[in-house]
């Protein structure tokens, strides 16, 4: 068979043509980006074809496994996060404007704006979980009052008449926005340095990513700015920089939080949720924006629980430093009573095939119009990455959703014997700034296969999964666990996610920025 590659370059031409793309002189910038992402793109070619396809769907209730169902059946309501006046958000905004450099927000609200939402939240002091709390919200979807810019060059955009559905469930609750926040741009990227609104600064460690694309938002909740802000995560969005910056991420089970008015990236792939300062913050950050009750965590001890510990894949291959942090987790949990159960889950090694070609596809066409338009208002990176996706196959895209329905069958089979799994969430600390790659023992990786490995295949399957800090390197850089549940099982997760992190507490604390 001809090499990949060398097929590629031979109908590249062609493929463009009978696209009818306008700009047929970039064949060597395709052609890079495919050569970058080839492991992904041979890993789908070879996918064996099969008489089933299933494509998945999201459950109409929790699915229940070994001691799950009961959890949360009697569980209280969660106590009120509101300090009742906008005495917060103002100090917020404050330190948002003294740690500008940070580069984590595109707009701030000014004072005078952020009293009256303060006063409009006031009215109705009753039942507000949330009232006076600060939060910023990913510039990636509308608030009121602010242009959504998406992160994107172009035109100017009018500040947004109406709130998108989870950041108006925010206020309602009696939240202030105080900002939009920076991220890669469209999201479609992994480090948030944006070519149009500057590079966001990992606050803890600024020589390092902040990761991305939710970049702005979970450095604004490492600087301590905010306890809350929203994210997106399509293949890691939100538990990647919050890895990265050593604060708390949830990307809950798909659609569990409606994305209406939040601007698509890939449509089976997204996925709304918050960055925190802690998991009882994330917590009820997601059951505002879900629209259901605050639930009080239990963090219970952790006897009698099964806690599924998938070695292979990931945790082969680890940076030393994250392979021991995680280990210390996991006796952590070990002593607390819990049983480390080995699990298996068949397939898991095609998971970045799938994703590379399901969001490549999706994500060209959505942006089509504009990018055979006005291209010129894309930074490079992202440009071509939508540019290649003309070229893949719909071959490739239908194995690609076959791959994935047996993966969430494999990872349904694993979740059917333990409660949840235990991963990392990065196979390293984060990298430099600069850094296009990663060493992890003796081999270099790409930075987009190392970042994103170990949480796209729960965006792939549309499972539950939290990140919480559990230890770090030398250096000091953050090291991070992954807490994953069956589909529907979200507040299981965040409960098992409370417990666990009282367990590994003090080891890098979630919080914000010491005296701020």
């Amino acid at each position: 068979m001809k090499a990949l590659l060398d097929r590629f370059a031979a109908a590249i031409d062609d493929m463009a043509g009978l696209t009818d793309y306008p700009y047929r002189d970039r064949q060597q910038a395709w052609l890079e980006r495919l050569q970058l992402n080839l492991p992904e793109l041979q890993a789908v070619e070879t996918l064996a074809p099969g008489p089933e396809l299933g494509y998945l769907e999201p459950p109409a209730a929790p699915v229940a496994g070994p001691a799950l169902g009961s959890d949360h059946a009697a569980a209280p309501a969660a106590a009120p996060r509101g300090d009742n006046g906008p005495d917060a958000a103002l100090d917020a905004l404050e330190r948002a404007g003294r740690q500008a450099g940070l580069n984590a927000f595109i707009s701030l609200a000014d004072e005078a704006a952020l009293r009256r939402q303060a006063g409009q939240a006031a009215r109705d002091a009753a039942a507000r979980p949330l009232l006076g709390v600060p939060v910023a919200v990913k510039d990636l979807m509308a608030v009121a009052g602010f242009a959504q810019t998406n992160g994107s060059g172009g035109p100017a955009r009018p500040a947004a008449a109406r709130d998108a559905l989870a950041v108006a469930r925010l206020r309602q609750a009696g939240a202030l926005v105080i900002g939009t926040t920076n991220l890669h741009e469209l999201a479609y990227g992994i480090t948030s340095a944006n070519p149009h609104f500057g590079a966001v600064a990992n606050p803890r460690h600024p020589g390092h990513t902040p990761g991305g694309s939710s970049g702005g938002s979970a450095a604004a909740v490492a600087a301590g700015i905010v306890p809350i802000a929203v994210g997106t995560d399509t293949a890691g969005s939100i538990r990647y920089p919050a890895a990265c910056c050593g604060v708390v991420g949830f990307k809950p089970s798909f659609d569990a939080i409606a994305r209406d008015g939040a601007q698509t990236l890939g449509a089976s792939l997204d996925h709304l949720g918050p960055i925190a300062a802690s998991v009882a913050d994330a917590a009820l950050a997601y059951a505002v924006m879900a629209g259901q009750p605050a639930r009080a965590l239990r963090g219970a001890p952790l006897a009698g629980r099964r806690v599924g510990v998938p070695r292979r894949y990931f945790y082969e291959p680890l940076a030393a430093d994250v392979a021991q942090a995680l280990e210390a987790a996991l006796e952590s949990l070990r002593r607390d009573g819990a049983e480390l159960v080995p699990v298996d889950i068949a397939g898991i090694e095609t998971s970045a095939g799938l994703q590379f070609v399901t969001l490549c596809s999706e994500a060209t066409e959505l942006h089509w119009d504009r990018l055979t338009r006005h291209p010129e208002t894309l930074g490079a990176d992202v440009r071509v990455r939508l540019e290649v996706g003309q070229f893949l196959p719909a071959i490739w895209y239908t194995r690609a959703q076959r791959g994935r329905a047996a993966l969430a069958r494999a990872m349904d089979a694993a979740l059917a014997q333990v409660d949840v799994l235990v991963t990392p969430t990065t196979r390293t600390t984060p990298a430099p700034r600069a850094a296009t790659s990663v060493a992890i023992g003796a081999r270099d990786y790409p930075l987009h296969t190392a970042a994103t490995a170990l949480t796209m295949p729960f965006n792939l399957t549309g499972l539950p999964a939290l990140t919480l800090p559990c230890g770090a390197d030398p250096a000091g850089l953050p090291i991070s666990m992954q807490i994953v549940g069956a589909r529907g099982a979200d507040w299981h997760v965040l409960d098992v996610a409370a417990r666990i992190e009282t367990l590994v507490a003090g080891r890098y604390p979630a919080g914000g920025m010491p005296g701020v």
